[in-house]
């Protein structure tokens, strides 16, 4: 068995039907549009960066926020703990 024997033959008139107009057209502009989007993929690409360095840098800042916050509601609730405890003793043996 020969090599052309397990490769189907294509011929350029089966595939010119089978592409038509429009996908003979994209191969032949093809060469020209790639660079022509890869100029202009890259002011979007560095927008995107950009946009995600600050969404980031305002999500530490939140992030920092919602720290503190929380670090106060359980100094504050500690310190509620400690004084029902103080308190509590006066009360039973007040009774």
């Amino acid at each position: 068995m020969m090599l052309k024997d397990l490769v189907p033959q294509l011929g350029l008139k089966n595939i010119a039907e089978d592409l038509g107009i429009p996908g003979i057209t994209a191969i032949v502009l093809l060469p020209v549009l790639i660079p022509v989007a890869g100029k202009a993929a890259k002011p979007i690409a560095k927008a995107t960066i950009k946009g995600g360095v600050v969404l980031y840098e305002k999500g530490k800042g939140v992030i920092a926020n919602v720290g503190e916050t929380f670090e106060d509601m359980v100094a504050e609730s500690l310190a509620e703990l400690a004084e029902e405890r103080t308190e509590t003793p006066a009360i039973a043996e007040g009774g």
